[in-house]
């Protein structure tokens, strides 16, 4: 499957942004779907993933309580929605895909299946 992932920019700390992950060429709603980043200096981490059926969610205790990862298979579609954005979220976000969420939440990077471009979330204090 191919990631797109656009909605990066410049927010001011306590402000909100929206990421989006367009998914093509097969079917979505057999993957499930996580965002990774990598800030300045730093190794790509997990920020959240949500399964197949969009039902069950997983967010690193960093995030948890502002971030909100959904999807609408539709669409083809992933979304994470970052509230209370703080300086230390400024990074690259980047969206993935694999079969497995275990996959996504515990595995070494290089074995998830689809990743998408980053995008450049810059938080000003």
């Amino acid at each position: 499957v191919q990631l797109q992932a656009c909605g990066g920019g410049l927010v001011q700390a306590g402000g909100s942004l929206r990421l989006s992950c367009a998914a093509s060429g097969r079917t979505v709603s057999n993957y499930a779907m996580g965002w990774f980043r990598q800030g300045p200096g730093k190794e790509r981490e997990f920020v959240a993933a949500i399964k197949q059926s969009g039902g069950s969610t997983y967010y690193a205790d960093s995030v948890k309580g502002r971030f909100t990862i959904s999807r609408d298979n539709a669409k083809n579609t992933g979304y994470l929605q970052m509230n209370g954005l703080k300086p230390e979220d400024t990074a690259v976000y980047y969206c993935a895909a694999d079969a497995l969420i275990a996959t996504l939440r515990w595995d070494k990077l290089e074995r998830i299946s689809s990743w998408g471009q980053g995008t450049q979330l810059t938080v000003s204090s």
